[in-house]
């Protein structure tokens, strides 16, 4: 992977490149790499990789084999419900959002009868045992390692929705944002003046010329850096202390991680106290014994 390529990543994933910079690309990531990819292409932009958006599902369609062929799970009765009268609110509320109409259709709902409701039921229950066979004969044509392979693609699956699900939760916590680097500082501050074809040519003029400035010239970016990571941590306090009235501690960090997040003078001055206490309470005990 080039080191444009992973910067770029890097700077999306701080939210220093926006959608527009990257002139409408997609950012990619895949086992090996980072990039950009046009839509439609499995080209990576700016590096050797060649990654697709498919990744790994596009291994297992070279097995004769993708998750996609897999019969999909039948729909709730309350989602029969919404998918047959959504176009029926729409019409009656057309300036509603799309929020405000799908209450409608639940408050319609719990209204329902509950012998209409048991008309939605019973086709989701007609359609469950579909379901059942076409699931058993889809599995029965698996081969063990096709099966393994679709196997690892649903834990990966999981665990990406159970990660995004997370950091959404985050954000409506309103958990501070990751103090940045200098490199970082430096980057968003010149990346729309910079010059270059592409978002990549961009980054790597700044790579390059971030790397030719002098300490004295760093200087000011390094400590905007070093500020924002006073930021940080203050915000963290006192969000943690929030979660922790909340209930939430599971999302507070433990003492270890708070300590490695310490800058290198605190964390010696914190163990020469250490070590002073406690050659302190040695003196004590001592004494005490004479």
């Amino acid at each position: 992977m080039s080191v444009a390529a992973a910067l770029l990543g890097r700077a999306a994933g701080l939210g220093l490149v926006t959608a527009a910079a990257t002139g409408g690309r997609r950012l990619l990531r895949c086992g090996t790499g980072v990039g950009l990819r046009e839509r439609g292409t499995g080209t990576l932009l700016g590096g050797a990789v060649v990654c697709r958006a498919g990744g790994a599902a596009d291994q297992r369609l070279s097995r004769g084999i993708s998750s996609d062929q897999r019969p999909k799970r039948p729909l709730t009765a309350y989602l029969r419900f919404v998918v047959d009268n959504r176009p029926a609110f729409r019409e009656k509320n057309p300036e509603a959002s799309n929020l405000e109409l799908i209450k409608k259709i639940a408050d319609a709902w719990k209204e329902l009868p509950a012998s209409q409701k048991q008309v939605y039921e019973e086709a989701r229950k007609t359609d469950w045992k579909r379901y059942g066979e076409q699931l058993a004969a889809y599995k029965a044509q698996l081969t063990s390692a096709q099966a393994a392979a679709l196997k690892e693609e649903r834990r990966k699956q999981l665990a990406k929705r159970k990660s995004m699900r997370a950091k959404r939760e985050l954000n409506l916590l309103g958990k501070p944002k990751r103090a940045r680097s200098g490199f970082n500082i430096f980057l968003s501050e010149n990346f729309q003046e910079s010059e270059g074809s592409s978002p990549m040519a961009k980054l790597k003029k700044l790579f390059d010329t971030w790397q030719k400035l002098s300490t004295s010239q760093k200087q000011p970016y390094l400590q905007l850096a070093e500020d924002d990571k006073v930021r940080y941590e203050n915000e963290m306090k006192s969000w943690e202390a929030k979660m922790i009235e909340l209930g939430r501690e599971d999302l507070v960090r433990s003492k270890k991680q708070r300590l490695k997040k310490k800058p290198a003078e605190t964390a010696k001055q914190a163990e020469t106290k250490k070590k002073s206490s406690s050659g302190g309470n040695k003196a004590k005990l001592k004494k005490s014994e004479e």
